[in-house]
C-alpha cells in the first residue's frame, strides 16, 4: 500500500525554492506525485506538494527535522505531514 504525505513551502519568493525542495526529497527517496505552486501578493512563494513516502528508508522525524532545518537555511517553512493527518486536519 502506497504511503503519502504533503509538503507544504511558505516563505519570500526567490530562485531555486522547488529546485532545493526536490533535490531534499531525492535524497529520501521520496517522488513528488502532484505539486502546485504559487505566488501570493507578488511575492510570497506558496507550494504544496502530494509526496509517495513508501519507499524512503529515512525515519519520518528526521525528514521533517531536515527539511525544516533546509527551510530555516533558505528562511522558508517547510512541512511535511502524512496525509491521513493533512485531510483530518483540513477537511471541510
Amino acid at each position: 500500500m502506497m504511503k503519502r504525505a504533503i509538503v507544504t513551502v511558505v516563505g519570500d519568493d526567490k530562485v531555486g525554492i522547488i529546485a532545493a525542495v526536490s533535490a531534499k526529497l531525492s535524497q529520501f527517496g521520496i517522488n513528488i506525485l502532484d505539486i502546485t505552486q504559487t505566488i501570493m501578493k507578488g511575492d510570497v512563494f506558496v507550494m504544496l506538494a502530494l509526496v509517495d513516502i513508501t519507499h524512503t528508508e529515512k525515519p519520518f522525524h528526521d525528514i521533517k527535522e531536515e527539511l525544516s532545518a533546509l527551510g530555516e537555511s533558505m528562511r522558508l517553512s517547510i512541512r511535511i505531514q502524512r496525509e491521513e493527518i493533512f485531510n483530518s486536519m483540513y477537511k471541510v
